[in-house]
């Protein structure tokens, strides 16, 4: 067992922190694809 495996940072499941990177992109990139809809439909 190296170093690395003996001193872990964090014990938190990376299914997890996953996750929430996914959630936390795909909130933005929805949060730009709504504004873009309202500047469009303002537009007209």
């Amino acid at each position: 067992m190296n170093t690395f495996e003996k001193n872990v940072q964090s014990k938190r499941n990376d299914a997890v922190d996953s996750g929430v990177g996914f959630a936390v992109s795909f909130g933005f990139f929805a949060t730009l694809f709504i504004i873009a809809t309202i500047v469009e439909f303002v537009a007209r």
